[in-house]
């Protein structure tokens, strides 16, 4: 079997879509990278960088970027998706007929789409009848600016269909990018979901001044919830034990390079939701959203998931971070 898959299409330019297209460059793929603002396009191809996302990072000649999603699919059997997650179905809907017929349709997004309540994997079958062994999900400890630079990281690339998964596995390895695989695709979305609405409670319970106890505390009853979560839609414990569970918790909960993290301290050293997104520069923080679309599932699922509460209540509902943490820690006692 190939070690590459040749020309891969990146549809997504942001810090994770142009990440990954280094990575497949540096694994001897050519990548057609799509970008939505023909500035970011230009840059890329005039001076292989992305400044707005990945300041001071050079990126392959390998990396060609176009405004054009025909042009981007145009042939390409391998399609990474790596726009966020509520952004998906839209963008779908007009790339769908351009996709090459069974192509592997990879997932980079993290998150559970409102209204609907299905996970990514979920929204690409339905918007592009794409068979289910077709749609890939690759998630992981994955911060991207760490991973552009080249740093030692581990990711799971789940998929139904294990040759589809190899080859994935093997267009994506390098000397600092390790993939794993598995066959757990709804473990592997769920863990990548729910991770970042705990590293929201983990950033506000530092930003009110709370230490490593409060902190390891959060990370380990966060992961309860997602496992009662995940293991009530079918997915296995062990993934949610593996990188895409644990390993992605941790290194969202814990780096201040983390979006949601890091927003989530604002809101707790006091600033408004509105002043906290200004901070970010107009990048999207996932786990504002999701929190509302994970609470919605487990409620269907009839799984409490109290730490997703409070930050919905935060984020919207009006209650302050304070409140949110006594609450959670006012709850009643019982055996873990």
């Amino acid at each position: 079997m190939a070690s590459t898959v040749g020309t891969a299409a990146v549809l997504g330019s942001g810090a994770w879509g142009t990440a990954l297209a280094k990575v497949l460059a540096d694994a001897g793929n050519d990548v057609r990278l799509w970008a939505r603002r023909a500035e970011v396009a230009d840059e890329v191809n005039s001076t292989h960088r992305n400044q707005g996302y990945l300041p001071d990072v050079e990126l392959s000649p390998a990396i060609r970027a176009t405004t054009d999603a025909a042009d981007a699919l145009d042939g390409v059997t391998t399609v990474l998706l790596a726009v966020p997650a509520q952004k998906l179905r839209g963008n779908l809907e007009h790339w769908a007929p351009l996709i090459t017929p069974g192509a592997t349709l990879v997932s980079l997004a993290k998150g559970i789409e409102l209204g609907t309540l299905m996970r990514m994997s979920q929204v690409i079958i339905q918007v592009t009848g794409a068979d289910p062994s077709q749609v890939a999900v690759l998630s992981g400890p994955n911060l991207a600016s760490e991973i552009a630079q080249g740093q030692p990281a581990a990711t799971v690339i789940a998929c139904t269909d294990s040759g589809r998964a190899v080859t994935l596995q093997r267009s994506l390895n390098t000397r600092y990018f390790r993939p794993y695989t598995n066959a757990d695709v709804i473990g592997t979305e769920i863990g990548g979901a729910c991770k970042n609405v705990i590293a929201l409670a983990c950033g506000m319970a530092a930003g009110v001044g709370l230490g490593e106890n409060t902190a390891a505390a959060i990370i380990t009853r966060g992961l309860a919830e997602i496992m009662r979560l995940g293991i009530a839609l079918g997915a296995k414990g062990a993934t949610l034990a593996g990188l895409a569970g644990v390993g992605d918790l941790v290194a969202t909960c814990s780096s201040p390079q983390s979006r949601n993290r890091a927003f989530g301290e604002r809101l707790g050293e006091g600033e408004s939701l509105d002043a906290a997104q200004r901070a970010t520069g107009g990048h999207v923080v996932e786990g504002v959203t999701s929190c509302e679309s994970v609470l919605a599932l487990a409620s269907s699922y009839d799984v409490e998931m109290p730490l997703t509460e409070a930050v919905h209540g935060v984020c919207h509902r009006g209650l302050s971070v304070v409140e949110a943490v006594a609450l959670l820690l006012g709850r009643s006692t019982k055996p873990e």
